[in-house]
């Protein structure tokens, strides 16, 4: 969430990378003086950009619990090991970069043989359509790795 102001904003909202753009909220001048701007309370603006969050992901296609799980669990290992052995979470990164585009690639190419519009894929996704379209391009496009 972004919350975007000047020294004389008359309101507040949140706002997503996708466009969505939240309720302008008013800021009450007489109780609020430019300096005491960053005391300004947004948890209202921030509960409408969760709600969007929320929204745009009942509309996302499901991943597969055992999926979501292993992946919460990799990210859990992977900030662990950041700590512990920096060098070793770098070399289990380098090793996942080297995986998805292969596999980003053999799901994009399905996505395409499968001819959905632009708009479904965005949707699916939790993106634009023109998102989609590059991701879809970024991934079927080749890639250079890391140098070994």
């Amino acid at each position: 969430m972004g919350v975007r102001r000047t020294a004389a904003a008359a309101g507040y909202r949140a706002a997503c990378a996708c466009g969505w753009r939240g309720e302008t909220r008013p800021i009450d001048r007489e109780r609020l003086s430019d300096d005491e701007v960053d005391e300004l309370d947004t948890s209202d603006a921030y509960a409408d950009w969760r709600e969007h969050l929320r929204a745009v992901e009942r509309r996302t296609v499901p991943l597969p619990a055992e999926l979501t799980h292993l992946m919460g669990e990799l990210e859990k290992q992977l900030l662990v090991l950041t700590e512990r052995a920096p060098v070793a979470a770098l070399k289990a990164v380098t090793t996942l970069e080297r995986l998805l585009p292969g596999i980003g690639r053999e799901a994009a190419q399905a996505v395409r043989d499968d001819e959905l519009s632009w708009e479904s894929v965005g949707t699916a996704l939790g993106v634009s359509a023109e998102r989609a379209r590059s991701l879809l391009s970024g991934y079927l496009l080749p890639r250079r790795g890391l140098a070994d």
